[in-house]
């Protein structure tokens, strides 16, 4: 990019040997500082070399080259260039940003594993690294040992440099790490606009490593940063195809809010009877005690009033209510079309039967229901039919899978509206509700009779004291 040519051309200007700021090793109590400079000096040097005349101008335009990390404060993990006696050590070419890629967080991991394994005193990880740290370790946990003989392979090259040599690679890793893992409450310069990103070239490619270390396929989520990418200008191709997406969500057919949470709500007041945590059930919560009476009661042969008004909410719940299947059969039975319901029914037995026993299974069910001049015919789409066809060259349990939608499909919006209005289930459902309504009378008739009865008494023993 031009600005990027532009500030290492300033830079490298800066650390001219003869033109440049003088940099110096400098003496700090037992130990020595290694190639840095001051802030002051940068400042100086960025006024006189940039014609400008304010040091606070000439502070801002130094604080934006050491976002990018070209040059970074020795002791702190902040880039800003601050005009005073604080020292700065200038980064390697080889971490400038036009020079690097945009690293993996497998370099991270790397890093930081690194940092653990030196010496603690001088390379102690921040409150924050730790963190992050932790986090990297929980996401890569399969690999953890990868990245940890990683880094254990980088602190063993390390060691062979030179003490003074190390000292400052140390510190210049640390500053890319700084431009590309910030602190927190530091601005991301490396992070690109998600517009731009999300029209990236080929994001399936292998990405590079600072490490060497090749990761395959699309990145999964960071847990501590969302990594930038290089982006490439649109084509035409491009704009189109956006222009088709764009006007196909605008064409999507779009649900509001308060109709979704109608039909939540909707849905809810129907089926909260059948939830013993909100409505206590007339025998005992098998759910929070032992007493299974409740469950034996909904799996018995004669179903209740609840249960057969429940096979009237979905086609669903009728089949999966054993008295509801039976019914609902023996209602197409009477209309001659049973044999719909028993091709369901046995697609739904060849997905639990044994694998041995599947091959044979699959062709008793197309010599029944399919095949030519087959005993129960089925009526299926061509479509699906085809699909089917296809699917036995190589059967398994899910063969009929296609043939089993068209058919419950059928079945939901033809037979199943007239079993709801027929007089089998209606019968049922008006023959399980008197029970309970007598029941009610004679209770309502019991309490009114005891009630006129005390108060008779009352009015005895009153009559008898005066």
């Amino acid at each position: 990019m031009m600005w990027e040519k532009m500030i290492e051309e300033i830079v490298t200007l800066i650390q001219d040997e003869t033109e440049g700021v003088p940099i110096r090793t400098v003496k700090s109590f037992m130990t020595k500082i290694p190639s840095v400079v001051t802030g002051a000096d940068i400042v100086q040097w960025l006024m006189k070399n940039l014609s400008i005349e304010d040091p606070a101008e000439a502070m801002h335009i130094g604080s934006l080259i050491a976002a990018q990390g070209y040059f970074f404060p020795i002791s702190d993990h902040v880039l800003t260039l601050k005009d005073d006696g604080a020292f700065y050590r200038f980064q390697a070419p080889y971490f400038w940003p036009s020079h690097c890629w945009e690293p993996e967080n497998t370099d991270y991991a790397i890093y930081l594993c690194k940092r653990t394994m030196q010496n603690k005193t001088r390379l102690d990880l921040a409150d924050y690294e730790a963190e992050n740290l932790a986090r990297l370790q929980r996401a890569f946990a399969r690999k953890w040992e990868f990245i940890y003989m990683q880094a254990e392979a980088q602190v063993k090259i390390d060691r062979k440099k030179d003490k003074t040599e190390r000292k400052i690679l140390d510190s210049q890793e640390r500053a890319f790490w700084d431009v590309h893992r910030p602190v927190p409450g530091c601005v991301n310069t490396t992070e690109m606009d998600i517009r731009k990103c999300r029209r990236m070239k080929n994001p399936h490619r292998v990405k590079k490593s600072v490490y060497s270390v090749a990761e395959e396929g699309p990145q999964s989520q960071s847990p501590v940063h969302t990594p930038s990418h290089q982006c490439r200008k649109d084509t035409k191709e491009d704009v189109e195809k956006e222009i088709f997406f764009l006007n196909a969500q605008l064409d999507r057919h779009c649900l509001k809010m308060s109709k979704v949470a109608e039909s939540l709500i909707s849905y809810t007041e129907q089926y909260i009877e059948y939830d013993p945590f909100v409505t206590t059930p007339e025998l005992s919560n098998p759910w929070l005690s032992d007493d299974p009476s409740l469950w034996d009661l909904e799996a018995s042969k004669e179903p209740s009033q609840q249960r057969v008004k429940k096979w009237g909410f979905s086609l669903e719940e009728a089949l999966k209510d054993p008295a509801g299947q039976e019914l609902f059969l023996k209602f197409l039975e009477s209309e001659f079309s049973s044999e719909n319901l028993r091709f369901w029914l046995a697609v739904q037995d060849l997905k639990r039967m044994p694998q041995h026993d599947v091959t044979q299974r699959v062709e008793d069910i197309w010599a029944e229901f399919l095949a030519e001049g087959a005993p129960s015919p089925i009526n299926l789409d061509s479509h699906s039919y085809e699909r089917t066809s296809q699917n036995l060259k190589d059967p398994g349990r899910y063969s009929y899978e296609d043939a089993q939608d068209h058919i419950y499909k059928l079945m939901k919006s033809d037979s199943y509206a007239r079993f709801l209005r027929s007089n089998v289930y209606q019968d049922l459902l008006m023959a399980r509700k008197k029970p309970e309504t007598e029941q009610g009378r004679r209770t309502s008739l019991e309490k009114f009779t005891r009630s006129v009865g005390k108060t008779g008494k009352r009015l005895t023993g009153l009559m008898q004291s005066s």
